[in-house]
């Protein structure tokens, strides 16, 4: 398919397990790579908060918002493809409902605040008493975050599993680099891009890293309690301010500046990405071939999964 319609049909993505998650403004699908070859793809509807409440639109909020939309599909996405994988392989089919995803995203979020906000702050008081300077402190307690998610993710990686994930990561990288680009959706076209993204999620945990770093050092000095509050409150200033950076690296990908300052969460994702196979190719140019397609009223309206799509 030429990808003639790219300047009115924006696109992203996510890895799933044995699959590629593709979305579009009003679109997902998932497809799922069988053990028989074949390729399975569902489509379905987004049910976005921001149709209902224009005020989701506004810069800053924009961020916090897509956050927790992505992380309710991208939860949704995983759950569908590992219950896929399940009946394949005859295992008893997995069902989770609104109410356990609520719970799960809820203690995923506070895991995630404890292990690379918190801790941070905790272990930088070590150094405090030998440092008087303010932002050097807050670059220190940055790096010992850095340090926590780069051994986080050299660790998962190591996992067989995490690895095929991290392939199918590069697999829907390489996919929308094509499609951006005005390329038909071969495995040629695809292969020959690389398998960075300058908006990929991996690229904002890095900004966010960055951001915390100089809003937390205007904030002076502060006790230990106040540092804790304080980056627990501003969390989502920094997730806002990030994504409304992530957002100008896409629409100014020639930008030298944002180039500059976007290598370092490139170079992060050369640990969260792999080199795809040519089947994990085509399992993501499905996947969004399936989005593009139904955006573009190429395909028949669907019969909606009613119990899959309601949002918890």
């Amino acid at each position: 398919m030429k990808s003639d319609v790219k300047k009115n049909i924006p696109v992203g993505g996510q890895a799933v397990i044995d699959g590629v998650m593709m979305r579009s403004p009003n679109w997902y699908s998932v497809a799922i790579r069988k053990q028989s070859g074949e390729v399975d793809v569902k489509l379905f509807p987004i049910i976005s908060i921001v149709k209902k409440y224009p005020i989701a639109k506004a810069p800053l909020i924009r961020g916090i918002v897509a956050l927790i939309e992505n992380l309710i599909l991208g939860f949704k996405s995983l759950v569908y493809s590992v219950d896929k994988i399940s009946i394949a392989e005859g295992r008893e089919e997995v069902k989770i409902s609104g109410f356990q995803m609520t719970i799960s995203i809820i203690i995923a979020l506070i895991l995630a605040i404890g292990i690379f906000f918190v801790l941070p702050t905790y272990l930088g008081k070590f150094v405090y008493k030998f440092i008087s300077n303010v932002f050097l402190y807050n670059l220190i307690e940055g790096l010992i975050r850095f340090a926590i998610l780069l051994l986080y993710v050299i660790f998962v990686s190591l996992l067989k599993d995490i690895r095929t994930l991290f392939e199918y990561h590069g697999a829907e990288h390489k996919t929308l680099h094509a499609y951006e680009a005005g390329d038909e959706l071969t495995y040629e076209n695809a292969n020959k891009y690389s398998t960075l993204h300058m908006r990929c999620g991996t690229a904002l945990l890095m900004i966010v890293v960055f951001i915390s770093i100089l809003i937390f050092s205007i904030l002076g000095e502060q006790t230990l309690i106040q540092r804790v509050i304080y980056r627990i409150v501003l969390i989502p200033l920094i997730i806002g301010i990030s994504y409304e950076f992530i957002k100008l690296a896409g629409k100014f990908p020639e930008s030298k500046i944002l180039k500059i300052v976007s290598i370092p969460g490139l170079l992060f994702q050369k640990l969260t990405t792999r080199n795809p196979s040519e089947e994990q190719l085509e399992v993501a140019i499905v996947a969004l071939e399936k989005v593009i397609n139904r955006e573009i009223k190429k395909e028949e309206p669907l019969i909606q999964d009613q119990d899959f799509l309601t949002p918890p």
